[in-house]
């Protein structure tokens, strides 16, 4: 059973204790998928649900049972109910659905008759399809009253209500009372919320380690290239000593490498003695480019100091 079959049979066995709420709900469902009208031949009114959703036809005949105790078998409607539903092409009266409550009751009722919803493991969207723009309006209309943004969209012959934030899925099945399906979805958003957290912090630590490896290669290069070209005897002591003790550990952090001096640097004072020791070794390939050139020998007319 998909995650939105399982939301429906939850709401279908939801049921409001209170009258007027039970109208609500019954109302959505006539609007979105019922139907009545009088028999040919007899003259009867009678009344049906164009679903594949057997949930619900029975909550449909449930609640009609209970507000105006109209059985499964009878032929007939009372004038109270037919005054009450008025003409199934136009939105639900207003009337019935001015509380709070009933606005709940509403909106199960339409995600019975109409609403879908993916699996909440794959993606969140949720969608209602209303057969004309102003039943689209009205729900648009009773979700915001909850704080539920939506948008609408045509597709084809229906206006398609939607969402497709997680949040305003969660505040949706809170609304429409559907607590297990509620609590499902949660603890799969949480799970994909630390899956992602841990997937952001695995790739920054990975880029962090490839960052300082790379750097790490480069300083390995610049100071060999000082080490053939210019000779550690002309660099500083500072220098000479960071060339080596970087040779020695090509692979530490800037922090391991601090500690191995006499008094430890700090990784601003690592830092800086290798950013000196790469500057000068752009020089002295800057030079050695030029000596080159020139095909001969000169002194370096500079020093490392």
């Amino acid at each position: 059973m998909s995650f939105s079959s399982e939301v429906k049979e939850e709401l279908a066995k939801k049921i409001s204790p209170a009258r007027h709420c039970q109208m609500a709900e019954l109302a959505a469902i006539m609007s979105f998928c019922g139907q009545y009208g009088r028999q040919e031949g007899s003259g009867l009114y009678v009344v049906g649900f164009q679903t594949e959703n057997e949930a619900v036809v029975r909550k449909g005949f449930t609640l009609l049972k209970k507000t105006f105790k109209i059985e499964l078998n009878e032929m007939n409607l009372p004038e109270d109910f037919i005054r009450k539903m008025g003409n199934l092409e136009e939105p639900v009266s207003p009337l019935l659905i001015k509380n709070s409550c009933c606005r709940r009751a509403f909106l199960r009722g339409a995600f019975l008759s109409i609403g879908s919803m993916s699996d909440p493991a794959k993606g969140y969207h949720l969608e209602f399809y209303c057969c004309g723009e102003p039943k689209a309006l009205q729900l648009q209309e009773v979700l915001r009253d909850f704080g539920i943004e939506s948008r609408i969209i045509l597709r084809k012959k229906y206006h398609v209500v939607y969402l497709k934030e997680g949040s305003g899925i969660v505040d949706l099945l809170n609304v429409c009372e559907a607590p297990v399906a509620l609590m499902k979805l949660e603890n799969l958003r949480i799970f994909k919320e630390v899956r992602n957290s841990v997937n952001r912090r695995v790739n920054c630590e990975t880029a962090n380690i490839a960052k300082t490896v790379n750097a790490a290669s480069r300083q390995m290069e610049d100071i060999e290239y000082l080490r053939d070209f210019y000779g550690f005897e002309n660099l500083p002591e500072a220098l000479r000593e960071m060339a080596q003790v970087r040779l020695e550990n090509p692979e530490a952090p800037l922090k391991e490498l601090g500690e191995c001096f006499s008094p430890a640097l700090g990784k601003s004072g690592v830092n800086h003695r290798l950013r000196r020791l790469s500057e000068l070794a752009d020089q002295v390939r800057v030079y050695e480019d030029a000596r080159r050139k020139r095909n001969g020998k000169e002194e370096y007319p500079f020093s490392g100091g």
